[in-house]
């Protein structure tokens, strides 16, 4: 597994005339889990375009090992770079087989067509998922877990040694959620890929993480470890959010305890107190 070195310089990004990140510098640790985190509509996933060379930036740059990516082939980026974007979709009737052989592209060209070795690369990709048994399956047939097994699975084929997953837990309930993030876990400990995420969900990131991004505004306002990172006043800061913060009893990373309304119980322990501490409701009287 080689090691690459991911950095972003001096880059703004846009969609059309309207600037989403601007004058954004900061370093992806190799071989970590690194996820980025910020308020809605602040440029993660934007960002996360550009490391993928799939939005060429207005200023600035995106440096894979020392070199502009946007000046690199696009079969050679896709040989280091594995991408999962959000909600991806497969043509009806796609097995997973077939979804995941796609993956097997940016090592085939009119001189080598399909393989024993990219057969093999398959069939490691099946099992590293545990998609083996839904291998002839069609993809629209699967639970939303399962199918980000599946395109995790293409990932994999196409054997980089960076994924890149946008928010690779939406519209999952959360027993899939931490199926689909303990599946990177093992990947990134197994394997060594270094993972690049994008979460909304910031317990969930503290906890499968190495390395935290905070944005906010296009721009990054912290990183570093989620133990040195997350804290109560950043929460208020960046997020606008009034909290606690814990220490997680299972993974000893930081626990976000969100302080709403609804902050106290009665003294006598069965009626909902408001945010002042007085009781909103009357009990009802006994009959």
């Amino acid at each position: 597994m080689t090691v690459h070195q991911i950095t972003a310089a001096g880059l703004r990004l846009a969609y059309g005339d309207r600037v989403v990140v601007d004058d954004l510098t900061t370093t992806i640790p190799a071989g970590q889990v690194t996820t980025i985190i910020g308020p809605n509509g602040c440029g993660k996933s934007t960002f996360l375009r550009a490391i993928a060379r799939l939005l060429k930036p207005k200023a600035g740059e995106v440096l894979l090992d020392g070199k502009a990516i946007t000046s690199m082939r696009t079969r050679d980026v896709a040989r280091v770079l594995g991408m999962l974007p959000q909600s991806p979709t497969a043509p009806e009737g796609l097995t997973v087989a077939d979804l995941v052989a796609k993956g097997r592209h940016p090592h085939q060209s009119w001189l080598r067509q399909w393989s024993r070795d990219d057969e093999a690369e398959v069939d490691v990709a099946l099992r590293l998922t545990g998609m083996q048994a839904l291998a002839g399956r069609p993809v629209d047939e699967l639970s939303g877990g399962q199918r980000q097994r599946a395109w995790i699975s293409m990932a994999l084929a196409q054997e980089t040694d960076v994924l890149l997953l946008d928010e690779p837990t939406t519209y999952l309930d959360l027993a899939h959620q931490v199926e689909v993030l303990d599946l990177v876990d093992k990947l990134h400990a197994d394997l060594g890929r270094t993972i690049v995420m994008v979460l909304h969900d910031l317990n969930l990131a503290a906890r499968y993480s190495d390395h935290l991004i905070v944005m906010r505004d296009g721009k990054v306002v912290t990183s570093g470890p989620p133990a040195d990172v997350i804290d109560a006043e950043l929460l208020r800061d960046v997020f606008g959010l009034e909290s606690q913060v814990l220490v997680d009893p299972v993974s000893h990373q930081p626990l976000i305890i969100p302080v709403g309304t609804r902050r106290a119980a009665d003294p006598e322990g069965d009626v909902p107190a408001g945010a002042d501490g007085r009781v909103r409701l009357e009990k009802a009287s006994a009959r």
